[in-house]
């Protein structure tokens, strides 16, 4: 998905419909700078609207996410289309999310470890920061083991 062809299409339809985008926004109950985001191409609107968008542009979400109108002929391909790329898209920010949350945890792990070497066992248990330390790994790996269970989930 493009976001600025997705953009430039919403824009498009809310012209088509003679509404402003503070008229638009109104009548999602968002700011007009949400909508501006989203015809600039930073932004897509977000799923919980997206038919309430399309009600009032007059569109279908097919078509909201392909950025263009599509003839009925065209439109199972480009559903299909939508739904391979919003795959592709899903798989690679779950990809980067179990990364980050791997070296976050392997970066904890380590200073923990630095923690014991320079202080000795003793010293470092005793110690409050090894102590909020270690309880940070253990949250960070609850979080990182949520993360891969809903990723395998999916």
């Amino acid at each position: 998905m493009n976001k600025e062809v997705i953009g430039k299409f919403i824009s498009s339809c809310r012209k088509d419909k003679g509404l402003t985008q503070m008229q638009l926004a109104e009548k999602l109950d968002i700011t007009n700078r949400a909508v501006s985001k989203w015809e600039t191409g930073k932004s897509i609107p977000d799923a919980s609207i997206m038919l309430d968008l399309c009600e009032i542009l007059d569109i279908s979400v097919t078509e909201l996410l392909s950025g263009e109108r599509i003839a009925m002929e065209n439109y199972q391909k480009k559903v299909d289309e939508n739904l391979v790329e919003i795959k592709k898209e899903n798989e690679a920010t779950n990809k980067a999310a179990r990364i980050g949350y791997g070296i976050t945890l392997i970066l904890l792990l380590v200073l923990n470890a630095v923690n014991i070497c320079v202080h000795g066992v003793q010293k470092a248990i005793a110690m409050p920061e090894f102590i909020i330390m270690q309880t940070i790994v253990v949250i960070w790996i609850l979080i990182y083991s949520s993360v891969i269970a809903k990723v395998e989930k999916e």
